[in-house]
């Protein structure tokens, strides 16, 4: 008995140390269906500074990696870059920032000692009138990126990728692989 408990424990260890340290990019979009887009073919940013709105500590060399990610992905859908917005079929901005947010958990102490993994153990087993909260605090990195008609005037694309990002990952470096995530879904 004592030694399915060990495995049952160690395997639980596992996988929630893999799950805490592995956040997954959850990607997303939102399309206006009153605009055809199957004829585009060029596309431009629709500002010089091509990033509309950014955190204050934007690191400015991660603004250049994110800005030609963007034209990258949108070239490798086939769409053209060109340098005059007013003759593109669409345009293209981008918003970049994180948030810090708090995460509150409650449960019945009952749930958490079973296993003896809080102090209380034999003292709180059978009893469910006991609550244990925990607060977890942890920044969201979010990038938003946006697709606007030239001929329209009107916007016709936002695609997100959020993901809670640790003190490792403040750098991304796979922002390429992210920014393509969310592009694959832009049609």
């Amino acid at each position: 008995m004592k030694a399915i408990k060990v495995t049952l424990v160690t395997v639980l260890v596992l996988l929630v140390a893999s799950c805490a340290s592995n956040y997954k990019v959850k990607v997303g979009s939102d399309k206006n269906e009153n605009i055809d887009t199957a004829d585009y073919k060029t596309f431009a940013w629709l500002t010089s500074q091509k990033v509309m709105a950014a955190s204050e500590d934007f690191n400015p060399v991660m603004k250049l990696r994110v800005d030609e990610a963007i034209e990258k992905a949108f070239i490798a859908k086939g769409y053209q870059l060109i340098e005059d917005a007013e003759k593109a079929d669409f345009t293209v901005s981008y918003t970049v920032g994180n948030r810090d947010k708090i995460k509150i958990m409650n449960y019945p102490a009952i749930y958490r000692t079973r296993f003896g993994w809080w102090p209380g153990y034999y003292g709180s087993m059978f009893r469910s009138d006991e609550y244990r909260t925990i607060a977890r605090q942890y920044t969201e990195g979010k990038l938003g990126i946006d697709v606007y008609d030239v001929k329209l005037h009107q916007p016709v694309w936002h695609g997100w990728a959020t993901k809670r990002i640790t003190n490792d990952e403040i750098h991304l470096d796979n922002i390429q692989e992210v920014v393509n995530d969310v592009v694959a879904q832009f049609h």
